[in-house]
């Protein structure tokens, strides 16, 4: 299918989430993880099964799948499809909760492991870093000591990936130049031959897309996307001519009041409004009444 877009939440969950296919799952972490043959993670438990994408009627959800591999190491790995500012906030946040739900009320604190947030971004999010893969930890702003190995977060952004050899392709180009959607199938087989999980991903989507139920549900999600830009860029120009016509306020205002008749969330409209959650929240109440 040309143009598939393999970030899909209903595609990459089926691929990634899905126990039935956890080597694949595997390959990915321990390729983006830089993990060798002796070091590397050798099974994993999906800890998220009913947690599908939320709704095929417009509203987007957040994507993610949280496991626990093998050495009790918790990882979150969430795609993020359209430009989200906050995204370093976000992605703190959800560690912390992975983190701490680690311990059971009165469990000591050497009790916890490694948790690490794996954010796949289809937008440019980190302006002064140039390169693709960018890792941080914890450090001391002096010595640059690490305080502790437990909080790993890592940003994968798309638009900045250029493979520069496919002859020397390691796992994690691999499976980024896949989700990327910049190369053919044929690039992609000559891909697998140095990663052969990708050519197993690229038979699952060949699958996926026979099957008129999952392909349906695709092209569903695939819309709802679409409609979202559409709903953003008519706010948007709205709140522009209300600004001008009525004041900047109040046609940042009116964009708020239509996002949220659109059921967008309540964190994205103050990203994109500049309002915070107690105006919003206030403007929510107005609408009620």
């Amino acid at each position: 299918m040309e143009n598939f877009n393999r970030l899909n939440d209903l595609y990459f969950k089926k691929l990634l989430g899905d126990k039935k296919r956890k080597n694949l799952t595997l390959s990915f972490l321990n390729g983006i993880l830089n993990k060798d043959d002796e070091n590397c993670f050798t099974d994993i438990t999906f800890l998220d099964k009913d947690n599908e994408p939320l709704t095929l009627d417009g509203k987007l959800s957040k994507l993610d799948i949280r496991a626990d591999l093998n050495d009790g190491t918790q990882v979150d790995i969430e795609v993020q499809v359209c430009p989200f500012k906050l995204m370093a906030e976000r992605s703190l946040y959800y560690w912390s909760k992975m983190y701490s739900e680690q311990l059971e009320k009165g469990a000591e604190y050497k009790k916890l492991k490694k948790a690490i947030a794996i954010n796949l971004l289809a937008f440019d999010y980190l302006e002064d870093e140039q390169d693709w893969h960018n890792i941080y930890n914890l450090l001391n702003v002096k010595s640059h000591n690490k305080l502790t190995d437990h909080i790993e977060i890592h940003f994968l952004e798309l638009p900045k990936f250029t493979l520069k050899d496919m002859r020397k392709i390691r796992a994690s180009e691999a499976w980024i130049a896949y989700f990327s959607g910049k190369y053919s199938k044929e690039e992609l087989e000559e891909i697998a031959m140095t990663t052969p999980a990708i050519k197993e991903a690229v038979e699952f989507e060949d699958t996926f897309l026979q099957n008129k139920i999952e392909r349906r549900a695709y092209e569903q999600r695939e819309k709802a996307i679409r409609d979202y830009y559409s709903y953003m860029s008519a706010f948007k120009e709205e709140g522009i001519q209300q600004g001008l016509q009525q004041g900047i306020q109040e046609g940042i205002k009116k964009v708020a009041i239509n996002l949220l008749k659109a059921n967008m969330p309540i964190d994205f409209i103050a990203q994109n409004t500049g309002l915070n959650e107690q105006e919003i929240l206030h403007l929510q109440q107005l609408m009620i009444k």
